[in-house]
């Protein structure tokens, strides 16, 4: 069987060639491999809103920032699926938490 980043790369190229629910079962299986393996959680994510399915992405999106809260490219893509979704104020709740938590990343590195 592929290793995880065998099957991310094959979702990379199953979603160059519009099959984005192959790519999604790909990085299915990249998370069973791995299940904190955050660039496949990202890119299915990301397929998911590319066929068109905001609320499953953001659903999605939902469970992983309660694993991962400080992830900041997930409070920004939540962001930009609420405002896909017209849903105005969450968005910019969520990418007000994506600066929040920027912030806070650029405060620790400067203390380095």
């Amino acid at each position: 069987m592929p290793d995880k980043e065998e099957l991310y790369d094959e979702a990379i190229d199953a979603y160059a060639d519009d099959k984005f629910d192959e790519a999604i079962e790909l990085y299915k299986k990249a998370l069973e491999a791995d299940p904190k393996y955050a660039d496949a959680v990202h890119g299915m994510i990301m397929f998911y809103q590319a066929k068109g399915d905001l609320d499953t992405a953001i659903e999605l999106t939902r469970k992983y920032i309660a694993q991962e809260p400080e992830d900041i490219l997930a409070h920004t893509n939540l962001s930009m699926f609420y405002q896909k979704k017209g849903m105005v104020p969450e968005a910019e709740a969520a990418g007000a938490e994506a600066r929040r938590l920027d912030w806070k990343r650029q405060l620790k590195e400067g203390k380095k």
